[in-house]
């Protein structure tokens, strides 16, 4: 017992010795990589795996590492390191959604979007498509794209490359149409393509209560960027899926709305509509 408290002061002291500066950077940027890591997997089940993960490092860590140097087993180091390489390899089967997610957007980053007018167009036309598909409760499942492409879910479909409007998206959905079973790409301000088959997330992923829409609209989440807007044909509900999550709030059209443009809008022109309503006379 003595001597591992004895390691213990050993370690204080030599971390006494270090270059405040030089720690204080490197705990800064180990922070900013922790904080976008659980920023990636927020709300995934990656996020439940990564925490997990780092309880039994930290654990094996104290227990095992420091043990073996005081007492000299040597067999328990052994064992230790090639524990690493097991959960290096577990680790890359685990998050392999999250990493493949990942990969995509830094290799299929894009320098510019859609700004100013072409964003509420586009914006305005699916509002008003989801709030005539939810009265009406027809199902649909929109992916909007981002930053990173859906060329291959693009080809998977009828390729459209026709202009964006709400009647268009109406007329793709309504039952007995062709292409009314799939899902919808929206690409900058245009429709891609229509009847594409998106991934579909694991079964315990969803709620039960939600169908296959919900499922593929959660898949596509999981390995793009893109915003997925599902309207359910049993309920009517309006939903949102992005960054691995489904959001299902039933949402009202101006929430829809603000939500959209809190996503694809580049932040001028969030700032600019802002100021504008603010500068609305109010109503008595």
């Amino acid at each position: 017992m003595e001597q591992l408290i004895r390691t213990i002061q050993t370690y204080w002291h030599r971390v006494a010795t270090y270059n405040p500066g030089v720690v204080i950077v490197e705990l800064l940027l180990i922070g900013l990589v922790v904080w976008w890591v659980m920023r990636f997997l927020r709300g995934t089940r990656g996020a439940r795996l990564i925490k997990g993960v780092a309880v039994l490092l930290i654990t094996v860590y104290l227990v095992i590492r420091l043990l073996p140097e005081q007492f000299g087993w040597d067999r328990i180091e052994f064992l230790y390191r090639h524990f690493l390489l097991f959960a290096f390899v577990a680790g890359v089967v685990a998050f392999q959604p999250e990493l493949r997610r990942a990969l995509i957007q830094i290799g299929q980053a894009r320098l510019f979007r859609s700004t100013g007018t072409d964003v509420e167009q586009k914006i305005e036309a699916l509002v008003t498509s989801a709030g005539y598909l939810s009265r009406n409760k027809i199902g649909a499942v929109v992916a909007i794209e981002r930053t990173v492409q859906l060329g291959m879910l693009v080809e998977s479909g009828t390729v459209l490359d026709a202009e964006l409007s709400a009647p268009l998206l109406n007329t793709i959905f309504y039952p007995g149409t062709a292409l009314h079973d799939m899902g919808v790409i929206v690409r900058d301000d245009r429709l891609a393509s229509a009847g594409c088959q998106f991934p579909l997330a694991e079964s315990e992923e969803v709620d039960a209560s939600l169908g296959t829409r919900h499922r593929a609209a959660l898949g596509l989440a999981k390995e793009t960027d893109a915003v997925i807007l599902v309207v359910s044909e049993e309920t009517g509900r309006i939903s949102l899926a992005h960054e691995g999550q489904l959001f299902y709030l039933g949402l009202e059209q101006e929430t829809l709305r603000a939500m959209l443009l809190s996503l694809l809008a580049p932040p001028s022109v969030q700032r600019r509509i802002k100021k504008e309503k603010q500068q609305e006379p109010q109503s008595d």
